[in-house]
């Protein structure tokens, strides 16, 4: 076996670490491994200050030439809690100005930059056609591929010009599904001309300006009978290079996820996706898997089923985009990063959207608030809106009366006093509501904080958030306050 073929095969692999701090025995293992791609999620980067020495402590382990991945697609989906937090995706649909998505795209780019991630799986070109979809919803532009691709062409152009690659996610497209991929294997079984005109439509039109593309762990029937796209020539090597021309670098999603780890495994999974046209294969959280992934590749190789000129042409790709956008610490100036966080501000009150013409409580009144306890995460995004953090928001404008419950079954609308108080609803999860609730629960308003679907469950009035970092929740004190307007417009049906 050649010392080439052992570092191309470590090099096809992006792996993620354990904590905020690299240990050596961590180090001396990703050196072994030959990995000089790493994933960071909120785990490695608690603060600033924590990640900025995770990523020098890398890059002295790896080398500078490294690519340090993140998910930082705004709205729930932010692994870092100490940057400005920027809008979700559907928050620039319901304000619909390419310019604004422009200036976002940079902000967020400034910020990671900053810290010397070089590489951001965003934008999402996913689009809103399934209202029952578990995972997608807010982090998408909407239902439009027009206006999707023009609102998503601005953000990476933002992006790209503050010098950190984007990748944009999930191809062929996630938006038609009632499955999350996380936990099990979606299928589309559309007609070809009816993907082609609507799911592929946005990954066509940016397949000339994205560095990067990460694939669906979702079967295509019409496309590949046999495999997910993430492990299909036909799609990956078929249409996506040869018919759309894309040159970028495509990674697969994570192959922990239990579409792939379940069914092929994230070694086999490995070999299988390089051998369709993946250039990296994204590995987590188990060692013993990456060592497995990288001797995977090289046994593939070894068995004809994949060839040693098809990870040099990965490797090459990957290495114009570490050159192309190196990673290099920079200052995020406290000036720029309070601009910054005024431009996300802007966007989340300007995205603010009424459905069914809710109405303002009446002037002094005192708020029934009615909440979960605390929302858990979605296994995708990071945890939900605490009540805490919502009873904090609201009590600086309102008197505030509480009632709190940890799941939705122990709440019984019917108990509730009939006493005529204006009764809030607030929604903090990406859980849509049951026949139980739509049955019983008559808030005078619904606030849709995180998944604006949940909009369409209540029969009441709502206020869409699109999410629920601090400026969106100050955003929405401020229309129950009549201090702004709810001017959004939904970029995607609700039912």
């Amino acid at each position: 076996m050649s010392d080439t073929l052992q570092q191309l095969a470590g090099q096809a692999l992006m792996v993620d670490v354990a904590g905020p701090r690299l240990g050596e025995d961590e180090a001396a293992f990703l050196q072994q491994l030959g990995a000089r791609a790493i994933c960071l999620f909120r785990r490695n980067v608690p603060d600033e200050a924590s990640i900025r020495r995770l990523i020098a402590d890398l890059q002295c382990a790896l080398g500078e030439d490294i690519l340090i991945g993140m998910d930082q697609e705004g709205g729930a989906v932010m692994r870092t809690l100490f940057l400005p937090a920027a809008p979700s995706a559907m928050a620039l649909g319901a304000v619909d100005d390419a310019e604004l998505a422009e200036k976002v795209g940079a902000a967020v780019a400034r910020g990671l930059a900053s810290l010397g991630v070089n590489w951001n799986f965003a934008p999402v070109l996913d689009l809103n056609n399934n209202p029952d979809n578990p995972v997608i919803s807010e982090r998408s532009f909407g239902e439009n591929p027009l206006k999707a691709a023009r609102l998503a062409r601005a953000w990476i152009s933002g992006h790209l010009s503050e010098g950190v690659a984007c990748c944009v996610k999930h191809f062929p497209g996630h938006g038609d599904t009632h499955t999350d991929s996380h936990l099990d294997l979606p299928v589309v079984d559309k007609p070809k001309a009816e993907l082609r005109d609507y799911e592929l439509s946005p990954f066509a039109a940016l397949a000339d300006l994205a560095p990067g593309m990460m694939s669906a762990h979702i079967r295509f029937p019409t496309l590949d009978a046999d495999w997910p796209a993430t492990l299909s020539p036909a799609i990956l090597q078929q249409l996506l290079r040869e018919q759309l021309g894309y040159q970028g670098v495509m990674i697969t999603d994570g192959m922990n996820m239990k579409a792939i780890r379940e069914r092929w495994g994230q070694a086999q999974g490995s070999a299988q996706a390089l051998a369709a046209g993946a250039d990296l294969s994204l590995v987590l959280q188990f060692q013993d898997e990456m060592e497995d992934s990288k001797q995977a590749l090289i046994a593939a190789v070894a068995a004809g089923r994949l060839s040693e000129a098809r990870l040099q042409e990965a490797a090459a790709r990957v290495d114009a985009l570490i050159r192309r956008y190196p990673s290099r610490q920079s200052d995020y100036s406290a000036a720029q990063r309070a601009a910054d966080a005024e431009l996300f501000a802007d966007v989340w009150r300007r995205a603010l959207t009424a459905h069914g013409q809710p109405q303002r409580p009446p002037a002094n009144a005192i708020l029934r608030l009615v909440v979960q306890d605390q929302a858990p995460s979605d296994g995708v995004s990071e945890a939900g809106l605490s009540a805490d953090a919502l009873i904090a928001r609201l009590s600086r404008r309102f008197s505030l009366e509480v009632i709190r419950y940890q799941r939705r079954e122990e709440l019984d609308w019917r108990r509730l006093p009939q006493d005529g108080r204006y009764t809030v609803v607030a929604s903090t999860t990406r859980e849509r509501y049951g026949a139980r609730e739509r049955a019983e629960w008559r808030p005078d308003l619904h606030l849709a904080l995180w998944n604006p679907y949940g909009a369409a469950d209540l029969d009441a009035p709502a206020l869409i958030s699109y999410g629920f970092a601090d400026a969106a929740l100050d955003a929405v004190a401020q229309w129950l306050t009549g201090e702004i307007e709810a001017a959004g417009a939904l970029p995607a049906r609700l039912q």
